[in-house]
C-alpha cells in the first residue's frame, strides 16, 4: 500500500489525542496515511498555516472553521469541519483568592454552574476591580461557552467582566500572577492550574452544554475536495483512534502517549484526569466527573450541524457577525456530516441519519432549548 501523506497540525490540548494515537498506534497508517504532526503555539497560526497550506487538516476551534467561512480571518480560504474530535473536555478554573469569594457568596462548590455563577455575579455586584478573565481565541467555545454562562448568571460579558486572550500553556501562570482572575479552557491547562495551587475549578463544559464539541478537525475545503480518498482515510483512523480511547482499559497507556515531549511534554497522571473524568477541583479535593470528555459514545465525533448553527447563534448575540440566510447556510454548511457518514461507512457503525437535531433544555445549563429550525427566534430572544 503507497502511503499518503498529511500534515496536521494541533496545539498542546487532550483532544488532540485522536490524532496522536492514530499516528502512534499505527492507526493512520492502517488506513494508508502518513500522519506527520505538527505543535503549534497558537490558534491563529493552526488557522492561517491550513490557510495557506502549511496543514492539510488540523486540530481546530469548533467555532474556527465557522468563522473563517463567513470572513472573520485574515486570510480568505473557505474551511470544512468533516468530523468532531470528541465532545466536552473544557472546564472554567478561577484564582484561590476569587474561590474564597465565591465561598462566602455561597457557592456549594460541586460543579454545578448554576450555584457558582449566582455565586459570581454577587462578587461581581460587591464591587471592587473588575475580573478578568481569559479565552483561548475570540472564536472559540471557551469564549462563547464562557459569555452564555456568564449572561444567563445575570453578569455582562466585557463590562463586567473582561475577556482577555490567552494561548492554553499561559493560562496557569497568569492566574498565579494574578494578572488573570480565571480561565476557561481545555484540559490539561485547569488541572495545571488546580496543581500549582494558584486555582479551583468551579465549572465544566460537560454541565453548561452538555455533549458539545470542543474541538473538530478544519481542513480547507479546496484540499478537501481535491483529496477526497485521502481525507475519508484519515477520518477512518481518527474513529478508530476515538473507539480505542474510549475503552478504560486504554486511558492510562493513552495519557502516557500524549505525554511524551513531542505532543503535551506534561505527567501522564496530569493528562489522565481529563481522560479519566476524575479530577481534582483544588489540590486534593478529587471528584468524579465521568462526562467530561467523551471521544466515541453519544456520537461524539459526528458533526452536526445544529452545533454549527449554535455557535452561529453566539457569533451573532455578541456582534461578531449580523444575522441574515447567507450566513446563516454558510455556517450550516461548514459542518460536513456528509462526508463523514461516507467515510466510517465502511465499519458499518451506528450513525445519525440526521444532520441536525433539537437541543432539549436540559442540555444547557439555564434550561433552554435550542431548535435549530426556529433560529431566528432563539436569536430574537437572547440578550447581550
Amino acid at each position: 500500500m503507497t502511503e499518503r501523506r498529511i500534515t496536521a497540525g494541533f496545539l498542546p490540548l487532550l483532544d488532540s489525542l485522536l490524532l496522536v494515537v492514530a499516528r502512534e498506534k499505527g492507526l493512520a497508517a492502517a488506513q494508508g496515511i502518513d500522519l506527520v504532526l505538527v505543535r503549534e503555539t497558537s490558534w491563529a497560526n493552526i488557522r492561517d498555516r491550513v490557510a495557506v497550506g502549511h496543514f492539510d487538516v488540523a486540530h481546530m476551534l469548533a467555532p474556527m472553521p465557522i468563522a473563517a467561512n463567513l470572513g472573520l480571518s485574515p486570510i480568505e480560504a473557505p474551511l470544512v469541519a468533516p468530523m468532531t474530535l470528541g465532545i466536552g473536555g473544557n472546564a472554567v478554573t478561577v484564582s484561590t483568592a476569587l474561590w474564597r469569594k465565591m465561598l462566602a457568596s455561597g457557592t456549594p462548590g460541586d460543579l454545578d454552574p448554576g450555584p457558582a455563577g449566582a455565586a459570581l455575579r454577587q462578587v461581581v455586584a460587591s464591587g471592587g476591580p473588575r475580573l478578568r478573565f481569559a479565552v483561548t481565541h475570540p472564536y472559540s467555545g471557551h469564549n462563547y461557552e464562557l459569555r452564555y454562562w456568564l449572561a444567563a448568571s445575570g453578569i455582562a460579558p466585557g463590562r463586567e467582566v473582561e475577556i482577555v486572550i490567552l494561548p492554553p500553556p499561559l493560562m496557569a501562570d497568569a492566574l498565579a500572577a494574578a494578572t488573570i482572575d480565571g480561565y476557561c479552557v481545555g484540559e490539561p491547562w485547569n488541572s495545571v492550574g488546580v496543581a500549582s495551587g494558584a486555582g479551583r475549578l468551579v465549572a465544566v463544559k460537560s454541565r453548561l452544554w452538555a455533549d458539545s464539541p470542543d474541538k473538530v478537525l478544519g481542513a480547507s475545503q479546496r484540499w478537501a475536495e481535491s483529496n477526497p480518498e485521502t481525507l475519508a482515510a484519515l477520518l477512518r483512523s481518527l474513529y478508530s483512534a476515538a473507539s480505542w480511547c474510549s475503552d478504560p482499559t486504554n486511558h492510562a497507556e493513552a495519557a502516557a502517549i500524549l505525554a511524551g515531549p513531542a505532543y503535551l511534554d506534561r505527567s501522564s497522571e496530569l493528562l489522565l484526569r481529563g481522560l479519566s473524568g476524575r479530577l481534582e477541583l483544588s489540590r486534593g479535593e478529587a471528584v468524579r466527573v465521568p462526562d467530561f470528555y467523551e471521544p466515541l459514545a453519544r456520537s461524539a465525533t459526528f458533526p452536526w450541524i445544529t452545533h454549527a448553527l449554535w455557535y452561529y447563534s453566539q457569533m451573532v448575540r455578541w456582534s461578531d457577525v449580523p444575522h441574515n440566510a447567507a450566513n446563516t447556510r454558510l455556517a450550516a454548511a461548514t459542518y460536513r456530516p456528509d462526508l463523514y457518514r461516507a467515510a466510517i461507512a465502511p465499519f458499518g457503525a451506528s450513525l445519525p441519519t440526521a444532520d441536525s437535531k433539537v437541543l432539549a433544555g436540559d442540555i444547557f445549563f439555564d434550561g433552554a432549548p435550542f431548535d435549530p429550525d426556529d433560529l431566528d427566534r432563539y436569536i430574537a430572544a437572547q440578550r447581550q
